[in-house]
């Protein structure tokens, strides 16, 4: 079973209208902070860095609840599918157990020097699909203690 990583996310003044709603854009940018995290928990920094890199090719966003600014916010990211080229990563924006938001990206490995789609790397699939832990906030180079210790993710929610 594919890992699901959990993401605190900090809101910012900015994010929110004069009812204290959390604007859908802001809520896009939540999601890009779980991807951001995930891709350097399970793949690496250097899918963002690096000559093979994992660009954005679409994205699908379903609102489901409000998200206020009151709210103790986390976004969970997990691989849902890997096909030959591409990946889709499957993400939720939660308020404490409250499903506020869901994102679906298809994600291209991409050559930048070729300027080319290519084939999703045998590494990359294997560390998207495998069932192992994710790499050490010091792997990763993250600082912190861990935004996925102690936060729920769908299994703990029985989903």
């Amino acid at each position: 079973m594919p890992r699901t990583l959990t993401t605190p996310i900090q809101k910012r003044l900015s994010d929110v209208d004069v009812f204290r709603h959390v604007n859908n854009v802001s809520q896009q940018m939540y999601f890009d902070v779980g991807k951001v995290e995930y891709y350097d928990r399970v793949l690496g920094a250097e899918v963002l860095e690096g000559r093979l890199r994992i660009v954005t090719a679409a994205t699908s966003t379903s609102y489901v609840s409000q998200a206020r600014f009151s709210d103790a916010l986390h976004v969970t990211t997990v691989c849902e599918k890997v096909g030959g080229k591409s990946i889709v990563l499957l993400q939720r924006l939660w308020a404490g157990e409250r499903l506020c938001s869901e994102s679906r990206s298809v994600m291209v490995a991409f050559d930048f020097e070729a300027q080319q789609s290519v084939a999703v790397p045998d590494a990359w699939r294997e560390r998207l699909l495998g069932d192992g832990g994710f790499r050490s906030v010091a792997e990763a180079g993250l600082d912190g203690e861990g935004p996925w210790v102690g936060v729920p993710t769908e299994r703990s929610l029985g989903r």
